[in-house]
């Protein structure tokens, strides 16, 4: 078994109507459940960029803000599965995409044994 981030970026969920935003909801939750059930369920959530701004610790201790809002390189959300094949971290990040209306980033975690 191998796990898998399956990620969106931040704002890629702009486009949904304000009284959509339930049923989206609804329908990702649905698919944690299912991937709950199927036991492959590691961790989800999604990120909040309104009440704590992003950070980076640096090697020195050093705290600065960003990486900033209007950035690319934020995630929105995320998903951890525990799979036994790519295909398989797909067809999740492919049940995500549909709930939430947008697409999925898919990146196999390193696998450590010490962990």
């Amino acid at each position: 078994m191998a796990r898998y981030l399956i990620t969106f970026e931040n704002g890629s969920m702009d486009h949904i109507r304000e009284e959509d935003v339930p049923e989206v909801g609804k329908a990702a939750h649905a698919v944690v459940q299912e991937a709950k059930d199927a036991g492959v369920f590691i961790f989800a959530g999604g990120l909040d960029y309104g009440t704590m701004k992003p950070a980076v610790v640096g090697t020195d201790g050093v705290v600065t803000d960003g990486p900033y809002p209007e950035s690319k390189e934020l995630i929105g959300g995320f998903a951890i599965v525990d799979v036994p094949a790519r295909e398989a971290a797909l067809e999740w990040a492919g049940k995500f995409a549909v709930a939430c209306r947008c697409a999925q980033d898919v990146r196999e975690l390193m696998y450590d044994p010490e962990i």
